[in-house]
């Protein structure tokens, strides 16, 4: 069963979301309590708790997904050298067999 965030936000599929709420709960938590205990405030603490969530769920939802471009982007470059691997192995344009031909002739 799929968790819905605000009624449109599905948590389940769609990428980082799940753990943005995860650690922006947390950081709620840890900010909110810290406020607390340090000027015993309650109304004020809920306050800094509801920015701790939203600045921690917004920093790592940024961080998160400029991980998961990054990875997508290194998978497509090996992905396309893969291709190229297999489409010029042992050809005149592959890179390997150039290199150990000009190793014979410099022999």
């Amino acid at each position: 069963q799929s968790f819905k965030l605000l009624g449109f936000l599905d948590v389940q599929s769609v990428p980082c979301a799940r753990e943005s709420v995860l650690y922006g709960s947390l950081g709620s938590l840890v900010v909110g309590l810290g406020h607390f205990l340090a000027t015993s405030r309650v109304r004020r603490s809920c306050d800094f708790a509801v920015g701790g969530f939203i600045s921690t769920m917004l920093g790592y939802w940024f961080y998160c997904r400029y991980n998961l471009a990054q990875q997508r982007i290194r998978q497509r470059m090996l992905k396309e050298g893969m291709k190229n691997r297999m489409l010029f192995e042992g050809s005149y344009l592959d890179p390997e067999r150039k290199q150990t031909d000009n190793e014979r002739s410099n022999s």
